[in-house]
C-alpha cells in the first residue's frame, strides 16, 4: 500500500491516464458527437456563460448523472463508449472528474486543458 500524495501528485498521475483536449479539439470532438460536460458551479456560469450544446451538470452529481446504468442518468448517457468533456473553469477539478468517469467504465471519458477559461480565450462559441 502506498502512503500519501499531494494534489499535485495525484493530478500528474491522473493527466497520465487522459486523452486530454485543448479547446479546438473539444469543440471538434463535440462536432463528431462528444457530450461536453460543464461542471462549473452556478455562479461562474451565470458570470462567464454557457457552451452552447454542453450539458450543465455540477460536479456533486456528475457520476450519477452519467453513470449509463444509473438510476438518475441524464439522457445523454447512452452508453459506456460515449466521448464525454469534462470542463471546469480552469482544467483542474475536470482532471479529477473524467478520471472518476473512467472508473465507472466510461473509458473514453477526458477534460478539456484550461478549461471554460480556455474556451474563452480561444474565441470560441459562448452563450451570456
Amino acid at each position: 500500500m502506498s502512503g500519501p500524495v499531494s494534489i499535485d501528485e495525484l493530478l500528474e498521475k491522473v493527466r497520465a491516464g487522459l486523452d486530454r483536449l485543448g479547446p479546438q479539439e473539444a469543440l471538434d470532438a463535440a462536432r463528431d458527437g462528444a457530450l461536453l460536460v460543464d461542471i462549473r458551479y452556478a455562479e461562474l456560469r451565470e458570470r462567464d456563460g454557457l457552451i452552447p450544446g454542453a450539458l450543465v451538470v455540477e460536479r456533486n452529481e456528475l457520476e450519477w448523472r452519467l453513470d449509463p446504468q444509473g438510476s438518475h442518468r441524464a439522457a445523454e448517457a447512452t452508453g459506456h463508449d460515449l466521448r464525454a468533456v469534462v470542463i471546469c473553469n480552469e482544467g483542474y477539478a475536470s482532471s479529477l472528474a473524467a478520471a472518476s468517469l473512467r472508473q465507472l467504465g466510461l473509458h473514453r471519458a477526458t477534460d478539456l486543458i484550461g478549461g471554460f477559461q480556455a474556451w474563452r480565450a480561444a474565441g470560441l462559441p459562448v452563450d451570456n
